[in-house]
Formats: structure tokens, sequence, C-alpha cells
């Protein structure tokens, strides 16, 4: 990824949380990264291009975070705890995704993750999938591993208690899954 694309996108997404899909400007976010509106335009086609392309880069960065933690404990379950903390941590930082979730500013971005979250739910399904594998050679992992995410996409949506009940009911979860 190019300097100019990696500032449009910090730009864009500092943008977005503020004001929403709908008050986002190309110029703005133009001004902000300190080029023309045009090269926006070309990096990303359109508005609904750069807020795609900010959508999956930041699920990207979370992804390659939550790859990690389940690479660092040779626990299955303690390494699942550690990856969905983690998410649970990032989202509270994440100025986009809070506005996202909360709708403070930004009601208009939430069908990225609800109506729209397909990508998302997808490519956070495969990781945990993967590594759901590597742990349980043979079995069907699958529906564990997509109900373990949507639960977690469910926690942060609508928290119902303090991060650590969330990472307990995610991983117990996944474990009632595949014992099943």
């Amino acid at each position: 990824m190019s300097d100019i694309t990696e500032l449009l996108l910090d730009a864009a997404a500092d943008l977005l949380a503020v004001h929403g899909f709908h008050g986002l400007r190309m110029i703005e976010v133009a001004s902000r990264a300190g080029v023309s509106r045009q090269t926006v335009y070309n990096e990303f086609g359109n508005k609904e291009g750069l807020v795609q392309a900010v959508a999956a880069h930041r699920t990207e960065e979370y992804l390659t975070g939550i790859a990690s933690r389940l690479g660092q404990d040779p626990d299955p379950w303690e390494a699942m705890r550690s990856a969905f903390r983690f998410t649970f941590e990032q989202t509270e930082k994440d100025r986009l995704v809070s506005a996202m979730l909360t709708g403070q500013d930004a009601e208009d971005l939430l069908p990225f993750l609800t109506t729209r979250g397909h990508p998302v739910l997808f490519h956070a399904t495969e990781v945990v999938e993967q590594h759901l594998t590597e742990h349980f050679p043979g079995r069907h992992v699958r529906l564990a591993a997509e109900t373990t995410v949507r639960l977690a996409l469910s926690h942060l949506l609508m928290p119902s208690g303090d991060l650590e009940s969330a990472v307990d009911a995610v991983v117990g979860v996944a474990k009632a899954t595949l014992e099943a």
C-alpha cells in the first residue's frame, strides 16, 4: 500500500468517525491528506469505494492482530481468549469502530457491520476456522467458527457485561459447539 493510500485511508477513517458516511466529503479527505480531490477519486473511484477501502483496511488490521494472538498460545482456548480480548479492547480504542457501533455521529455506518457486514463476518470466520482446524483436525469447525464470530459481533453491538464476561461467553460457545 502506498503512503498516499495510507494517508487517505487514515484521513477518511477520522472523518467518518465524526461525520458518518453522508457527512464525508472527498475534498476534506484530500485536504487532510495533503493531496488534491482528484487524487482521492483516482485512488478510490468514489465515496463508496473509499468507505469500502477503509472498512477493508480496518478489517485487515483487526484480523492480523487476531491471527497473531491465535498463534501465540499452544492452548487453543487461551489463544481464542487472547484474540477476542484484543478485539474487544481495540474496539473500545478505535474511534471509527466505536462510532459505527454506538451510532454517535456516524449512525449511517452501522450497516457496514450489520446488513452489509458480510465481508467482515466472512474473513473473521476464516481466521477462527483456520485456528480451530489446526487444533482440532478432522473436526467440522465451520459452525463453531462462524457462531463464535457472530457472538463476538453481537457483544460488540450490544454489550451485556464486562469485557471478561464477553470473552468467556464467546470462547464458551466455541467449546460447546465443538463438543456437541
